[in-house]
């Protein structure tokens, strides 16, 4: 006879009675009841306890000594709620910078989760693995992100100059166009107060390129005489700029989803303030 012929607990609380009378068999009982001789001499050390309920307990833990407390749960929600397109390793990181001891990235995901702050739904392709040069200033990435349409109507082109090696943005400029002389202009600021790199990694679109890799355009001319070599990826392929995609994805997050922008100088003022707040996770 198993437990389930009757309910649980009346099944617990008659072996119960009957391995305690004098004389009893434990072993023929548990056999009777359809369980093992550790399953009985639980419920019999149960009773001798003073256990009056035969329910089931919870297997939690006690105690939970590693537990977060909720002082630090309560920083990682702070800044989630000021931040709300960072992910869990960001959030660790700024806690970090900020003299707070973090709790590993996946703990920080937990509590976002029970904070219902991140969709459990919403899945990500897994990162297999990541690509970048041994020193900085051995390659940057150039791409324009999307033109944006401010509040007041005008039309912004947003060009970012990213370190490949470190994925600093050392240039963040809102362009009204994306002609030759606006990016040089934009260029040699950058120049001036980060040096030259080796080589600059950018697609085939104007102004710097022609339509296909290995064409010469003004612009490539010009960083050829600096001694700055022009890269163009393969067409088709924007995952060779990834690290410039990711940062648009954030730029477009934190700033252009929030901010109501009148204006190419009230756009620069906010990529200029967002650029210092930016801080890529390694």
């Amino acid at each position: 006879m198993g437990w389930r012929e009757v309910s649980v607990t009346d099944q617990r609380r008659e072996f119960v009675a009957l391995a305690s009378l004098e004389g009893a068999n434990v072993s023929a009982l548990c056999r009777r009841f359809g369980i093992s001789r550790q399953t009985g001499h639980l419920w019999l050390r149960r009773a001798a306890a003073g256990a009056t309920s035969f329910e089931d307990r919870s297997r939690r833990p006690l105690s939970s000594p590693r537990q977060m407390a909720p002082s630090l749960e309560g920083e990682i929600l702070k800044v989630r709620q000021a931040h709300p397109a960072w992910g869990a390793r960001k959030i660790a990181a700024v806690l970090a910078r900020t003299g707070i001891v973090p709790p590993a990235p996946s703990t920080v995901h937990a509590a976002l989760v029970r904070a219902g702050l991140i969709d459990t739904a919403a899945s990500r392709p897994h990162a297999y693995g990541r690509f970048e040069h041994p020193e900085p200033n051995a390659l940057w990435q150039m791409d324009f992100k999307g033109k944006v349409k401010l509040d007041c109507g005008t039309w912004c082109h947003p060009l970012t100059v990213l370190d490949d090696h470190s994925r600093y943005a050392v240039g963040l400029m809102a362009c009204a166009d994306q002609r030759t002389a606006t990016v040089r202009a934009g260029l040699e600021m950058i120049l001036r107060q980060h040096g030259l790199p080796e080589a600059i990694y950018v697609d085939n679109g104007s102004p710097w390129g022609g339509g296909q890799p290995g064409l010469w355009t003004p612009l490539r001319v010009w960083l050829l005489k600096l001694g700055v070599q022009t890269i163009h990826g393969t067409p088709y392929h924007p995952q060779g700029r990834g690290k410039c995609e990711r940062f648009h994805r954030s730029l477009a997050a934190e700033v252009f989803a929030f901010a109501r922008l009148r204006g190419l100088a009230q756009t620069q003022a906010a990529l200029t303030h967002w650029r210092h707040v930016y801080k890529p996770v390694s």
